[in-house]
């Protein structure tokens, strides 16, 4: 009986020290380790995973000039290392989409907002390591 009663009792702490043990885990997960803010990305962030291009100068359909520059933002720093490597083909894809539009498509935002989704699209089908986020425009001088 003795016997019995000994092994209850280390089975009973056995088992409370067990619950605190997870209790403790728990709350610890909870409460003291650091979340990724969920939301808008900061300033510095978005700057950390963007590039900006060369700046360039082609001619539009409608026998213009343009001086245009952009800056890409990614969505991680994987797929910035990629987009620097690839500079050659997104200022290629610039020249391409630029190519195909006159003076009178960069006439209010909805024009520029169009070329920033064409670039982002077709970047995006070239891109292994991550995704364009967006294209800002940096520069615009029409001639």
């Amino acid at each position: 009986m003795f016997a019995n009663r000994l092994v209850n009792i280390m089975l009973i702490i056995l088992a409370a020290l067990s619950l605190l043990g997870l209790l403790s885990v728990v709350l610890f997960t909870q409460f003291f380790q650091e979340t990724e803010a969920v939301g808008e990305p900061t300033i510095d962030q978005v700057l950390e995973r963007s590039v900006e291009t060369e700046q360039i100068t082609t001619n539009l359909s409608s026998n213009h000039i343009i001086r245009t520059q952009f800056v890409i933002e990614l969505e991680n720093n994987d797929a910035k290392s990629e987009m620097e490597k690839r500079n050659f083909q997104v200022e290629n894809i610039i020249i391409q989409e630029l190519s195909d539009m006159t003076d009178r498509d960069f006439q209010g935002s909805e024009g520029i907002q169009r070329l920033e989704d064409q670039i982002r699209s077709r970047v995006n089908e070239i891109m292994q390591d991550g995704q364009v986020i967006e294209v800002y425009m940096n520069q615009r001088v029409i001639q």
